[in-house]
């Protein structure tokens, strides 16, 4: 039987190139001159780490940092921003992690959606993806069309669609 699987996947290599790309801007800027302006990105949590010398400096570095992940074709609903927090010596801290998988709530809120539409297919929680199998492969381009659609809050690739 046809199927695909709906995940959450984000391409580290680009987020890195997002990265490096914003360091070089922060850089040439006039307004970060003389700041110690600073963009952390750990590959293992994987997660950013933020830091400068004040709150309007970090909006934009957090405004460049987007438009570089965007371009970069990173979605922007994978990010997970916390609360600013303050630094030593006066600056200001933000920890964003990059959410990877699908919870559990929204893998219920998809397969409930799914059930929702009336079409002719199963949808199974399996870690954090769920499968998607009918018999048509119509069926299964209605669904992802459908998801495409809902507003959900982490973005959505649909991989490994096998055919029989």
């Amino acid at each position: 039987m046809p199927s695909f699987d709906v995940v959450n996947e984000i391409n580290t290599q680009e987020v890195e190139n997002a990265v490096n790309i914003t360091r070089k801007v922060i850089g040439t800027r006039y307004d970060f001159r003389g700041s110690e302006t600073t963009v952390e990105f750990d590959k293992k949590t994987p997660s950013l780490t933020l830091e400068t010398s004040d709150t309007m400096k970090l909006q934009a570095l957090d405004g460049e940092l987007v438009a570089n992940l965007v371009k970069r074709g990173v979605d922007v609903r994978a990010l997970d921003r916390k609360d600013p927090e303050s630094a030593t010596k006066g600056r200001v801290r933000q920890h964003v992690v990059l959410r990877k998988g699908i919870d559990k709530e929204t893998a219920k809120d998809i397969v409930k959606r799914i059930k929702d539409s009336k079409l002719k297919v199963q949808a199974q929680i399996q870690d954090e993806q769920v499968r998607v199998t009918a018999k048509k492969i119509d069926d299964l381009q209605a669904v992802i069309a459908l998801l495409k659609g809902a507003d959900l809050k982490v973005p959505l690739q649909f991989v490994n669609m096998k055919r029989d």
